[in-house]
């Protein structure tokens, strides 16, 4: 009879392995999980595999994955489930007083560190290790990577979140303590721990690759997944298409708005006024009675950047705000890289392909030239922000980056609070916002709230908010 507690911590480990693969696995499946083990045994691979497939795997096209990924847990380099670094050193040949030993000074460690160490659990490994790696932090920290040639500096920025370096650190504290303690055996215990973290380090560089590997698998993908794809990425004929399919959400949103206006005219049935009404006549006729909803008319400003970095979502944000008039009582466009432009008479005078050519074209702003933030964000302010009020939501889109020009974050404070809600779309990942010469840390605490806008889909759910915020 297996030990359930080795099972358990066995399935523990074959679970955070998939997570790291890009399943999603909740408590509920994690139990269940167990269950299905239990019912079907552990002596066939085989089918054990596919009971666990039955209750993580939602698509087909995750089963290959799903089993590349068990196969390599059970059968891969480092021959299967390792069990945790008390089991490891002892199979290595260290005695009990000297793991003991072992113990006591890596707890003094994390005491003297206030328990923040990260050595302990970078020497634990297997879960715990694929638990570190899903935390959020680590997440964003990948978010900007798709080019396998950036692999490296992203490995660098993920060990420094997990802290790598600090553990190397308390590594050459904690061999010194070992020496003391052993002589020539703590020098080997210690080689021993160095081999361990060297493993969780290159464990780290894997899982970067394999999120690479993941993103460019997730690209090739045929347009099914088209409103998925990031911008950047569309062919020339997937523009024309994610283009059609813009302009039929502004569509449907504009038909919604139609009918709620509608019904808006007629009002909305009063239950107390109607019963208060039907008790002079003892419910004989019943006549409804009606109350009508009064709304504010909404406004719309865009401020968008239509530099080459963020042409190809500023292209589709134009596209919906020129198709969309019917949603906001007066929509404004404005566009700038450097300087700064209003577009709405283009926009409502020519059609949406004349006037996106004309945006680009250099006719409007000049956009050969590096983009300013500062510099647009004050022309707005001292041209145009006397027609902010509390009906107006301001949307810009751009991803902040500033050419190390002044970012003027003060400035989107100011129209925060003349505005209804103050909403930026970037394209760019929140991992890279940190990076050159990115101001969005910057610029989020002024806004209302800032959304990632990479693909179509994404785009979709910021226009949905847009109306929500109304």
């Amino acid at each position: 009879m297996p030990d359930a507690r080795a099972v358990t911590r066995i399935l523990d480990e074959l679970l955070w392995s998939l997570r790291r693969a890009g399943f999603v696995i909740s408590t509920a499946q994690a139990i269940d999980c167990v269950r299905a083990a239990n019912a079907v045994g552990l002596s066939s691979a085989e089918t054990l595999r596919d009971a666990l497939a039955a209750v993580i795997v939602d698509r087909a096209t995750e089963r290959a994955r799903f089993e590349r990924t068990f196969d390599t847990f059970f059968r891969g380099a480092h021959g299967g489930p390792r069990g945790d670094i008390w089991q490891r050193l002892a199979a290595a040949g260290f005695a009990q007083n000297e793991l003991d030993e072992l113990r006591t000074q890596l707890e003094a460690l994390a005491a003297s560190s206030g328990g923040e160490n990260p050595l302990r659990s970078l020497l634990d490994g297997g879960a715990e290790l694929d638990r570190l790696l899903q935390l959020t932090s680590v997440k964003r920290s990948l978010d900007a990577l798709h080019n396998p040639l950036q692999a490296g500096f992203f490995a660098y920025r993920v060990e420094q979140s997990l802290g790598v370096p600090r553990a190397r650190s308390a590594l050459g504290a904690l061999r010194a303590r070992l020496r003391d303690a052993f002589g020539e055996r703590g020098d080997l215990l210690a080689d021993a721990l160095k081999a361990e973290l060297d493993r969780a380090a290159e464990e780290v560089r894997t899982h970067v690759r394999n999120v690479v590997a993941q993103r460019a698998e997730q690209e090739q993908r045929p347009a099914a997944t088209l409103s998925g794809t990031p911008f950047v990425r569309l062919s020339p004929e997937e523009i024309d298409e994610v283009r059609r399919a813009v302009r039929r959400f502004a569509d449907r949103l504009r038909g919604g708005e139609r009918l709620k206006r509608r019904h808006a005219r007629r009002g909305r049935i009063d239950p107390h006024r109607t019963l208060r009404r039907a008790l002079k006549t003892g419910g004989v006729p019943f006549e409804p009675v009606r109350k009508k909803r009064r709304r504010d008319k909404p406004r719309l400003v865009l401020l968008c950047d239509v530099s080459d970095s963020v042409r190809a979502a500023a292209c589709f944000m134009l596209e919906f705000v020129a198709t969309a008039h019917d949603l906001f009582e007066r929509t404004r466009s404005f566009v700038f890289v450097s300087d700064l432009a209003e577009t709405t008479e283009l926009f409502q005078r020519e059609s949406i392909d004349v006037a996106l050519a004309r945006a680009y074209s250099g006719q409007v702003v000049a956009v050969t030239s590096n983009s300013n933030y500062g510099r647009a964000l004050r022309a707005f302010e001292a041209r145009y922000l006397h027609d902010v009020d509390r009906r107006t939501t301001v949307v810009i889109l751009g991803d902040g980056r500033t050419n190390f020009h002044e970012a003027a974050p003060e400035v989107l404070g100011r129209i925060r609070q003349r505005a209804r809600a103050l909403v930026w779309l970037s394209p760019e990942p929140r991992g890279a916002w940190s990076m050159g010469d990115s101001a969005m840390g910057r610029y989020e605490p002024e806004c209302t709230q800032v959304l990632e806008v990479r693909s179509a889909r994404e785009l979709e759910e910021a226009a949905r908010l847009l109306v929500r915020l109304r």
